[in-house]
């Protein structure tokens, strides 16, 4: 009987663990679809203005989460809650990918 439920528990998390990895993001499908965030955010992520934040580098879970709360209304910003708007999960995901996987720009003390 132990061993049913073993055998049910790991064919029930594999299953689980295959919908999660078919959910990840394509850093070059993201690359395609970044188009319209360059103009603030710059071309790989790392934003020339200061009012502006950097994307490279960043989690790709934060990123999704983000977006998610502009679309829904969480996060207050009329620009990116009308640009996150029509971003189905997958091109959320993608775009995730995509800026997680650019280097990001480190600030440079000089502390001399």
């Amino acid at each position: 009987m132990l061993r049913r439920w073993l055998l049910l528990f790991v064919s029930v998390l594999a299953v689980l663990m295959s919908g999660s990895l078919l959910a990840a993001g394509d850093p070059e499908a993201g690359k395609q679809k970044s188009q319209a965030c360059a103009a603030c955010h710059g071309p790989d992520g790392n934003s020339p203005a200061p009012q502006f934040p950097k994307l490279a580098g960043q989690y790709p879970d934060y990123l999704v989460h983000a977006l998610t709360a502009y679309q829904n209304g969480e996060r207050k910003n009329p620009m990116m809650q009308q640009m996150a708007a029509p971003l189905s999960e997958q091109d959320k995901e993608d775009l995730a990918a995509y800026y997680s996987s650019q280097k990001g720009l480190s600030l440079r003390w000089n502390l001399k």
